[in-house]
């Protein structure tokens, strides 16, 4: 276990390989699953005001979803997250030549918002649970990322240093240093 802060950091984080290979999985993680992204409080007015620039990248399921139920839901764990099309893939989900994309993302690459996606998407596999004295940061191992720890052991990619600009989003640029020192001194 890491301590970084007011972060309890699951030893995967330093252990596991891992490396995105959205040619094997083609972006499953969208689609996959019983509820949508997690989102922080504050993400919650940033997608209603994106809400009509991200429409054009969404699919017509996706803005069905959205018009119906909202540009963000509570799941059954009173959490809230991004809506699902007919309880699959996220709203924000848009499949392009089989591969399965974020079109809040697609929007932000575009230069139409500064808002990436939301940050527990940026993150994954890595999720965050708040226990309001401490936040446990924990790896999120499914099937669906096999190909990913495979091409994360390819290359030599630490979760940590694959996450490095996600979890700097999140936790400031200190905060990763220090996370980095820790897993670099178990080596």
């Amino acid at each position: 276990m890491l301590i970084v802060e007011d972060c309890i950091i699951s030893d995967n984080l330093a252990e596991v390989k891992f490396c995105c290979d959205l040619a094997e999985c083609r972006g499953a993680c969208c689609v996959e699953g019983d509820s949508g992204a997690p989102l922080d409080s504050d993400e919650i007015p940033v997608l209603e005001s994106l809400f009509p620039t991200v429409r054009q990248y969404m699919s017509d399921g996706g803005i069905r979803a959205v018009e119906e139920y909202g540009t963000s839901v509570v799941d059954s764990d009173g959490q809230p997250c991004t809506p699902l099309v007919e309880g699959r893939e996220c709203a924000y989900a848009v499949v392009e030549d089989a591969v399965t994309l974020c079109a809040i993302e697609k929007a932000w690459r575009d230069g139409k918002t500064d808002f990436r996606k939301p940050v527990s998407c940026h993150l994954y596999p890595v999720r965050i649970e708040d226990y309001g004295e401490f936040k446990a940061v924990n790896y999120h191992e499914w099937e669906i990322c096999r190909c990913a720890v495979r091409k994360g052991r390819r290359d030599g990619e630490p979760l940590y240093r694959y996450l490095e600009e996600p979890l700097v989003r999140r936790f400031g640029q200190e905060w990763y240093d220090e996370l980095c020192r820790q897993c670099e001194s178990r080596r």
